[in-house]
């Protein structure tokens, strides 16, 4: 049974083919080439449910290259919206990579990231992400820029037996989805760069996710009328051996100090030796972790990459012109120009509002930044600042007045990317 409305076919070398998803058939043994090649039975549920269940996957997204009848490599493109200061931003996640072992080296993943940005180009997609393996996506553009898995450790012991509690919890459910969206939009507010999620979500999270390896446990935090007061995730498996607190909403000191309370409990029922907190650092349970004499693991990161440069431009024009209307340089009138070296984009302003962004190609004339496109990914998305980029990178060129332009227009940001599924 066909089930994509737009099926994708495309003979490669050697008698490749590289196809997407477009039958019930497929998903089976796509399902079960996840199994294999990354060796988790539990990415056969998650294959399955992502590609029918979740809102923003389409079918046809879902790509592999297939020899004959079988399965080679595969991967696929999961939608995101993200909110970077303000303005909403389409995200094109890179997901479920693999190759079978035989078949690696042969630039199969090659073919299959081609296709992929030729979707994300296609979708008028601003960024791609993935929570890749080291290095390897680099050759694909891809770039560290956002904090991802790590976090603070807090060994049981460090944690009072003696807690006061307040409050009770309880798992949510669908009904419960209008007040987690409340508290998940009031949290949000607190970072620069979120991801958005809408009603259809919670509902993939609290109903079809709760059948896959990749499952989070939602708790609500009660109060003494038995309303949601603030809320907390868990999940179920995860990395490590911990409990892993992934998400939180925001948590007064009280409600905090409840959690890490039944997160106790829970760690030792579930028989985890600790608690890993992997949440924004200046959230109250990472500082109390901190208080309490936890560990910071440090962090890995997302792998960013930007399919078209003038398009992520452009779409970030009411996050340029607020941060020039908040600085020494409100009404400014002048072309700054962003050279990455092999090409350079101007960014016309005409008393403080952006007119323009031109692409220039190689260009050898004065610029205002002159920076790698990894480092230019990192100063985009605020991860590092110009001056931070330029201890590492020698090549990050900046001098005079248009540094102080530079750090008003990409500032750093606080991020953070709960997920959506």
């Amino acid at each position: 049974m066909f089930i994509s409305t737009k099926p994708y076919i495309k003979p490669l070398h050697d008698g490749f083919v590289l196809r997407s998803v477009s039958s019930f058939a497929d998903i089976d043994q796509l399902a079960r080439f996840n199994v294999v090649v990354h060796g988790d039975d539990s990415l056969d549920t998650m294959t399955r449910e992502l590609i029918i269940s979740h809102p923003h996957t389409r079918p046809e997204e879902w790509v592999f290259i297939e020899k004959g009848d079988k399965i080679i490599a595969s991967l696929c493109l999961i939608t995101w919206t993200w909110q970077l200061d303000g303005v909403l931003l389409k995200c094109g996640e890179m997901g479920v990579v693999g190759t079978l072992p035989d078949y690696r080296g042969q630039g199969l993943i090659r073919e299959l990231a081609h296709y992929h940005l030729d979707l994300l180009n296609q979708g008028g997609y601003h960024l791609s992400n993935i929570q890749g393996i080291p290095y390897f996506y680099r050759q694909f553009g891809y770039e560290y820029a956002l904090p991802l898995e790590g976090g603070w450790r807090l060994d049981l012991h460090l944690i009072p037996d003696d807690m006061p509690n307040d409050y009770t919890f309880r798992l949510a459910t669908a009904q419960d989805i209008p007040a987690l969206m409340r508290l998940y939009d009031t949290a949000s507010r607190d970072l620069d760069i979120h991801a958005v999620r809408d009603e259809a979500v919670w509902d993939y999270l609290l109903g079809a996710s709760t059948k896959t390896g990749n499952v989070s446990e939602t708790w609500c935090v009660l109060d003494s009328h038995d309303n949601i007061a603030a809320y907390w995730r868990v999940e179920r498996y995860g990395f490590g051996t911990g409990l892993n607190i992934n998400e939180s909403s925001n948590l007064s000191q009280a409600q905090a100090i409840a959690v890490l309370g039944q997160a106790k409990k829970m760690a030792i029922e579930r028989s985890k030796p600790y608690i890993k907190i992997h949440i924004p650092q200046a959230h109250v349970l990472t500082q109390l972790a901190r208080f309490y004499g936890g560990h910071d693991n440090g962090r890995y990161a997302w792998q960013m990459m930007i399919p078209d440069v003038p398009r992520l431009l452009t779409a970030l024009k009411p996050a340029f012109e607020h941060r020039l209307a908040n600085s020494p340089f409100a009404n400014l009138t002048q072309t700054v120009i962003v050279n990455l070296y092999r090409r350079a984009f101007a960014l016309v302003f005409q008393n403080g509002e952006l007119t323009a962004v031109n692409s220039l190609g190689y260009y050898e004339g004065e610029s205002n930044i002159s920076l790698p496109p990894d480092a230019f990914t990192q100063l985009i998305l605020g991860y590092r600042s110009r001056e931070e980029l330029h201890i590492i990178f020698p090549d990050v060129s900046c001098w005079g007045v248009s540094q102080f332009i530079v750090d008003i227009l990409f500032p750093t940001m606080k991020g953070f990317i709960y997920p959506i599924y």
